[in-house]
């Protein structure tokens, strides 16, 4: 039986993350490409690393909805999701009644589709 070390789990988690970062890196500068220019390569790996981890604070773990959730931060601010200004998204996320992330997008882009959005990532 292959036994795998918690050093070679590290370093694999580590080149996933690696790997996911430079897609959404990807992803950002295709469809948000003002946010790149704005704040540049480091800084929007910075807001990646930040939005994985909020992202988890819901649950959030797999790629595509940890991509929504960033997308949502480009939108609409960094920390939408405990802005004052913005109370539907925090009722959204922490709505017991919405079951898993995608009941949770769901409402918050029917929300967001209807609000203009803010000048974007802060």
């Amino acid at each position: 039986m292959l036994t795998i070390r918690n050093e070679q789990f590290a370093v694999f988690q580590q080149v996933a993350s690696e790997s996911f970062q430079d897609r959404m890196l990807s992803h950002i500068n295709e469809f948000f490409p003002q946010s790149l220019g704005q704040h540049g390569e480091l800084g929007i790996r910075e807001l990646i690393t930040y939005g994985i981890q909020r992202a988890a604070t819901y649950n959030f773990q797999l790629e595509p909805d940890v991509c929504n959730y960033i997308d949502l931060m480009i939108v609409f601010g960094r920390d939408f999701d405990h802005d004052p200004a913005l109370p539907w998204a925090s009722s959204i996320l922490n709505d017991p009644a919405l079951k898993g992330p995608s009941a949770k997008f769901i409402e918050l882009h029917k929300v967001a589709a209807a609000l203009e959005p803010s000048s974007g990532a802060q």
